[in-house]
Parts: structure tokens; C-alpha cells; sequence
């Protein structure tokens, strides 16, 4: 067995058992597709081929344009995450798990969007696309991308009818995924 034979092999048995633990944590979810939930298992998907496709790019050219773009996308995306996660359990008061908060966050990050933690996965695919682009690559980054609107979009559904006018006004002053934008 050659190493690329290997490296492949692995790849493959991480995104299975990548698969696999989303469609445990997802599986409740998919008999409703009016949860965004159930478009954010296929976002996560869509992200997870995305790495297991350009992994291997990682570390090409490290100083080239793409390679510093992409850096830039992770890096935000890995502060978003961590910040957004911070202020769902602080400022989001959740009663059962972090999804299941129970007061509106309009600080930090919220103040400017109203999916921080969506938009770390939208930086996060598109800097992993940056790594290797190709039409594979293009495909899943782009469906990934919609299925993050598509989640986000019944994420909102839900929080209009949660915490009803007050998201509302939230929405009028905030943006979706990217501060500043239009």
C-alpha cells in the first residue's frame, strides 16, 4: 500500500466517522426539514467533504496569496466560534443546552450579526476551499454556503416566533454573516 493509498484511506474512515457523528447528533432532526437543524446537518456535511477534499492542501505554497486569505478566514473563524460559544452560554442564559437559550444576545459579535456561530462556518469553509480550490471544492463550499443561509433562514423562523418583536428589531439593525456589508 502506498502512503498517498494511506493517507486516502484515512481520510476516508475520518469523514465516516466524522458522518457518523453528525447524523447521531442530527438524526432526531431530520424527520423535521422546517428545523434549522436539519439544513445545518447538511451544512456540516457539505463542510466536513470540503476538508476531507482539501486537506491535503493544508501546507502547499504558505506564503502565496490564497494560502494568507485563507489563514485570514480561519483565524476569524476560529475567533467567532470561540466568542460567539462565550457569549451563548454567559449572555443566552440556556436553559437546557447552548442552543436552548432563553434571553436574546445583542452584544459582542450579535451586536453587528445575528449568526456568529454560522458565519464561523461560512469563513471556515470558504478559507478551507482557499487551501485547494477546484470545481470539487467549489461545489461543496457552495452548498455548504446554502445550507448555512438555509439553516440560518429557519434558525430566524424560530426566533421570531421565540422572542418575537424584539428579534425582529434585532434583524432590522443587524446583518446576517458579515458585519458592515450593504
Amino acid at each position: 500500500m502506498t502512503t498517498a493509498t494511506l493517507f486516502n484511506s484515512v481520510l476516508i474512515l475520518i469523514f465516516a466517522i466524522g458522518s457518523l457523528g453528525t447524523l447521531l447528533l442530527s438524526w432526531p432532526w431530520l424527520r423535521r426539514p422546517r428545523s434549522y437543524r436539519f439544513y445545518r446537518f447538511f451544512a456540516f456535511e457539505f463542510l466536513l467533504g470540503l476538508l476531507t477534499v482539501n486537506i491535503r492542501f493544508w501546507l502547499d505554497r504558505p506564503w502565496g496569496p490564497l494560502q494568507l486569505l485563507s489563514w485570514f478566514l480561519l483565524i476569524a473563524s476560529a475567533f467567532l466560534a470561540l466568542h460567539g460559544f462565550a457569549l451563548l452560554r454567559k449572555a443566552g442564559q440556556p436553559s437546557v443546552s447552548i442552543e436552548t437559550t432563553t434571553s436574546l444576545i445583542t452584544t459582542g459579535a450579535y451586536r453587528y450579526i445575528r449568526h456568529p456561530l454560522y458565519a464561523s462556518l461560512l469563513y471556515f469553509g470558504w478559507g478551507v476551499f482557499l487551501k485547494g480550490p477546484s470545481l470539487l471544492s467549489a461545489l461543496l463550499v457552495i452548498l455548504g454556503s446554502v445550507f448555512l443561509f438555509m439553516t440560518a433562514r429557519a434558525e430566524e423562523s424560530e426566533n421570531k416566533a421565540k422572542f418575537g418583536d424584539e428579534y425582529l428589531r434585532l434583524m432590522a439593525r443587524t446583518k446576517m454573516f458579515v458585519p458592515f456589508l450593504f
